[in-house]
């Protein structure tokens, strides 16, 4: 299992969930991704995305202006 981080600070929706898509295309399913993000729409457009397509959300954390979502890649 691979740990991968994401930076998508400074980008507006679509942005976010497109970079998260064309990351975890790179991964294997089990792989955990870190998207680091300052966009507030990323804490639903993400989550919402990884539902749709078969990944898991295994933590979300805000801390003052950013935001850090981890995905699980899904099979």
């Amino acid at each position: 299992m691979k740990q991968v981080e994401l930076d998508a600070r400074r980008l507006l929706c679509p942005l976010p969930v497109i970079k998260t898509q064309n990351k975890v295309g790179e991964l294997s399913p089990g792989d955990i991704l870190k998207v680091i993000c300052t966009d507030p729409g990323a804490l639903s457009d993400i989550p919402a995305w990884a539902r749709i397509h078969g990944h898991q959300i295994v933590g979300t954390v805000k801390e003052s202006d950013e935001i850090m979502i981890t995905v699980q890649v899904g099979a």
